[in-house]
Parts: structure tokens; sequence; C-alpha cells
């Protein structure tokens, strides 16, 4: 049997992350590594309550970096099937099963998950006609890869593939990030659709504008 571990970044998710932790291990998901990215409330300690592994950041660095410490971590444990979930209680713990089933009999590096691919997702209007067909042109202008959702947090991977991918954004343009990556080591990739259930609006404009300019940044910088 295959091990798999899932790496779940949290910053001040108190009120989601036991849930999301009790969620995964009901359906048989017993390596769970919280990556408690300098939350100010009980994030980590509740976490740990419901049965998650916990790693810290003293300060609050972003999501790309709580990923990129959660990765290393569950390689060293020995990993072989990598999961990046989010610790708001907005992903459906049941959509791991199909995307690992994909990832390998089609032998796979790579998952994306989409909400556009299915129907299970309600997106805002705004959000899903507005913000997230502007943030795929983005995604596609700094990868040229095409795929019909963006900066979605659910991914699989492979150990070999994660490996090949090493996260420098600390904030959340690590999402075309690993996308770019995937495409530069020509890691075989797909996408399945996954159901995300909102609770509040997310990112926003000033989230995507703070995403552009990270992005711009590293495309002159580098």
């Amino acid at each position: 049997m295959i091990m798999v571990w899932i790496v779940v970044p949290a910053y001040n998710e108190e009120k989601n992350i036991a849930e999301t932790v009790r969620g995964l291990l009901a359906l048989g998901y017993s390596n769970i590594a919280v990556v408690d990215d300098g939350s100010l409330d009980e994030t980590a300690a509740r976490a740990q309550q419901a049965g998650a592994s916990i790693l810290k950041h003293v300060l609050n660095r972003g999501q790309g970096a709580a990923l990129q410490t959660g990765h290393e971590h569950v390689i060293r444990r020995g990993a072989e099937v990598i999961v990046d979930f989010d610790a708001d209680g907005q992903f459906n713990p049941e959509d791991i099963f199909e995307a690992i089933k994909k990832l390998q009999s089609e032998n796979l590096d790579v998952v994306f998950g989409s909400r556009f691919l299915g129907s299970g997702s309600k997106v805002p209007f705004s959000k899903k006609y507005f913000i997230l067909p502007l943030a795929k042109l983005i995604n596609r202008f700094f990868t040229g890869v095409k795929l019909t959702d963006a900066h979605n947090g659910f991914r699989v991977f492979t150990r070999d593939g994660l490996q090949k991918i090493q996260i420098t954004q600390d904030k959340m343009a690590h999402n075309t990030e690993i996308i770019a990556q995937t495409k530069k080591n020509s890691l075989r990739f797909a996408e399945v659709p996954v159901r995300v259930h909102y609770s509040e609006y997310g990112q926003g404009w000033r989230g995507g504008v703070e995403i552009i300019k990270d992005l711009v940044i590293n495309f002159f910088v580098k």
C-alpha cells in the first residue's frame, strides 16, 4: 500500500482546522502534516488534538513557504504520494481518492484540482466570471500552460515529481510557480474535478494584485 501524506498549510484557522483534519482521518488518511504558518490563534493546538502532525513557522511567511516546509518534511518521512489540501474546510476529502487514482492509472507526476471540470463547485459570480478568468490568463502568460482553473490549492504529486519542484514564492504566487516548474521539468500532469464549498470570498482583487506583483518581480529579477 502506498504511503500518502496530506500537507495542510494553515494560518489562523482555529475555527476550521479540527474539522478538516477529522474529515481526512475519517477517510483513512492518517498521515497529515499541518504547517502552522505563524498563527496567532489556537490553530496548532486544535490540529494536534484532532490527530495531525504539526510543523510550525515562528513568523507568518505565506502559504508557499508553508507548503515547501510541509513538502520537505513528508519527503523525509517517506511519502510516496503527496496531497496539498487547504485548511479552511472548502475542499472535499472524498475528491482525494479519484485524484490519486488518476495519478496512478495514467502514470502522471502531478494532478491539479479544477473547480470547472465538474458541477460540484458553486463559485461566487464575480470570482467565476472576472477574477478567475483573469487569473487563468496570467497563469498562462507566465507558465505557457493552459489549465481550466487557476490558484486552486488542491494538488497531488508523486514523490519523484514533487522532488523536482522547489517553491521559492513564499506567498500566493507559488501556485503559478508550481505550474511553471511542472512544465520546465517536463512532468506529466492532468486535471481532475474537485468540489469547493465557499465559506468566505477568498483572495479577492487585492490578493490578485499581490500575486501579479510577486510574479512580475520574480520574472524580471531572476
